[in-house]
Order: C-alpha cells, then sequence, then structure tokens
C-alpha cells in the first residue's frame, strides 16, 4: 500500500529503518500535515521531556509516553541498527560517552527524537533535506 509513496520511500533511506519499520513509523504518524513543525511530531509521539513550572521554578523531567507507543518503539529499533556514523548514532555515542553506560536509554531516546525530526522532513518534503552522515 505504501509502494507509491514518496515519504515512504524518503524515510527508508535513512540508515536502520527498512522496509516493515517505515511502514510502521508511516502508519503511526499518517498524515504529516497537521504537524507544522518536527517539534509538534515529537510532542505528539512522547519524546519531548515533561515541563513543570511555578512562579521561578522549573523543572525538566523524563520524557511524557503521552503519544504512540509504537511509533517510539519503531523509532528505537530503528537507532539501535542504525551504523556509526550516522547522526543520531553520534548523539546516542556522545551521550553514553558523557553520562555512562547507565545512560543508554536516555541515549536511545535523545537519538531518536533527532531521527524523527529527519522522519518528518522526509515525510513532509519526500526527501531528506539534510546530510544523514554529519559530523557533531
Amino acid at each position: 500500500m505504501l509502494a507509491g509513496e514518496r515519504g515512504y520511500a524518503a524515510i527508508r533511506r535513512l540508515p536502520g529503518i527498512g522496509p516493515v519499520l517505515g511502514a510502521v513509523i508511516c502508519a503511526e504518524i499518517g498524515d504529516i500535515t497537521r504537524f507544522r513543525n518536527p517539534g509538534q511530531l515529537a510532542s505528539w509521539a512522547g519524546l519531548t521531556p515533561r515541563h513543570y513550572e511555578s512562579d521561578t521554578r522549573v523543572i525538566r523531567g523524563r520524557v511524557s509516553k503521552q503519544g504512540s507507543r509504537m511509533l517510539r518503539w519503531a523509532l528505537v529499533e530503528a537507532i539501535q541498527r542504525a551504523p556509526a556514523g550516522t547522526k543520531p548514532r553520534q548523539v546516542k555515542d556522545a551521550i553514553i560517552a558523557r553520562r555512562g553506560a547507565d545512560a543508554r536509554g536516555i541515549a536511545k531516546t535523545a537519538a531518536a527524537r533527532i531521527m524523527l525530526t529527519q522522519v518528518f522532513y522526509g515525510l513532509r518534503d519526500g526527501h531528506i533535506r539534510r546530510a544523514i552522515s554529519q559530523a557533531v
């Protein structure tokens, strides 16, 4: 069903996303035009930190997990299969190097948000608009 979709073909070019994960991501997101920017998509997917604010006190918590559980799963699976040298993988490796091996889950989530940004542009434009392998 997704064979003729430009967005599906574009996100399949991202490292770590194959035909099954690409189909899951497309099916869970649906119509990409309902999101104005990648931040809204990340918030909808539950990949943004909780934010509590009262007067001068601001607390940033864990990710909200308020969105599609299947989408978060697909992105984390794609991150685990992304080859070294890609932008999401570099983000993941940098966080693990900085915070230690106990922060693997945090690193995967942060890298998943980076990949979701790339997915947003791929679905919206029909091609990947920025270089996939960039030096950090």
